[in-house]
């Protein structure tokens, strides 16, 4: 379903199908919402699933101004709502997906039946100020990728032959490159969210702090991995759950940052439980 948004975007909507509520799957940044199909397959026996493709991912269009705010990301995510035609939905947000679902939920309360978040990028408070000016190292390493291949095949061996991405379940790997790729007149492949767009999600400065978190009114469960070296959105986690009232903490010791990519029936199987737990 393509709807339109805010700086001349039209959003890519999918309806991965299931019975029930609505729920929508919003993508960490460089992916895309079918590669999350494999937590689909699970979400699906409680929740009607759905997926965006944020503003230059996926098939979603660029801005036109190259503005890739989390603002307008926002956008996005509130036109997909009002396409699905439900009051409000229930949120899984990975990364990007995570600080997003609460910046539109901050726009309009009531948006989030409930949100089930895993490492989102909500910064604690005083982090993001202290990172300004600084070079950011993924944003850096966005513009450093190789974005063609001669196939969606040769992309396939190479992402799982070598970090990070080796690490997803095979299924997922396959998703990435079979809904992240487009094909070239040439019959080369291109990856759709290119660097560059990549790189400016990474470096906008309109991502979340919890400070801003202390009026939402949303049951919130907050999923991280295993913590790295440095400032790392699994250490961000507490800040989150401290910052909501109610919001509990679930941590998976065999999982990183990709988890959801990782161990979709896993993480498919938390969130069902919970959702019926809370019903």
């Amino acid at each position: 379903m393509r709807v339109s948004s805010t700086n001349g975007v039209t959003v890519e909507l999918h309806d991965l199908g299931g019975d029930g509520e609505p729920l929508l799957v919003c993508h960490a940044t460089g992916f895309c919402g079918r590669v999350y199909e494999p937590l689909a397959t699970g979400l699906r026996r409680a929740f009607h699933v759905w997926a965006i493709d944020f503003r230059g991912h996926g098939d979603s269009t660029a801005p036109d101004d190259g503005d890739f705010s989390w603002e307008g990301m926002a956008d996005d995510l509130l036109a997909a709502v009002d396409a699905i035609g439900a009051g409000s939905v229930h949120g899984f947000g990975h990364s990007l997906g995570g600080g997003v679902l609460f910046l539109a939920e901050l726009r309009r309360p009531g948006l989030l039946t409930s949100a089930f978040l895993y490492e989102p990028i909500i910064l604690p408070s005083g982090l993001g100020s202290s990172l300004a000016g600084d070079e950011n190292p993924m944003a850096a390493g966005s513009r450093r990728r190789r974005d063609t291949f001669p196939s969606k095949a040769d992309a396939l061996v190479r992402y799982a032959s070598r970090p990070p991405l080796n690490i997803l379940r095979a299924d997922a790997l396959w998703a990435y490159v079979e809904h992240g790729f487009a094909e070239q007149e040439d019959g080369t492949v291109r990856l759709k969210c290119a660097p560059e767009s990549e790189a400016r999600t990474f470096e906008s400065d309109t991502k979340p702090t919890a400070d801003r978190l202390t009026g939402v009114d949303v049951p919130t469960m907050v999923g991280i991995g295993q913590p790295e070296d440095g400032p790392n959105p699994a250490m961000f986690g507490p800040a989150v759950v401290e910052a909501v009232p109610g919001a509990r903490l679930l941590e998976y010791r065999h999982l990183g940052h990709f988890g959801p990519l990782q161990d979709p029936d896993t993480v498919a199987d938390d969130v069902v439980d919970w959702a019926r737990k809370r019903a």
